[in-house]
């Protein structure tokens, strides 16, 4: 048997276990974390070129038009 103040054998081993998953779990996690704010940014920047590009494209348009608008009145 024993003494109490020690702990039994195989309870070291089991801390090394659980502090390795435990570890693991931890670099899963922050890759998941990371993976997805990249995600997130690439989708962004995506979102904003589109945009960017949609209002370049209707500017133009309105300037155009009006250019022939203008064009047609001093004829």
């Amino acid at each position: 048997m024993l003494p109490q103040n020690l702990p039994e054998p195989g309870v070291h081993a089991v801390e090394e276990v659980v502090s390795e998953v435990v570890g693991h779990a931890k670099e899963v996690g922050e890759k998941a974390i990371n993976d997805a704010l990249k995600k997130a940014q690439e989708s962004g920047d995506r979102v904003v070129k589109e945009v960017t590009e949609k209002v370049t494209h209707t500017i133009t348009d309105a300037v155009t038009h009006a250019a022939e608008g203008l064009g047609r009145l001093g004829q």
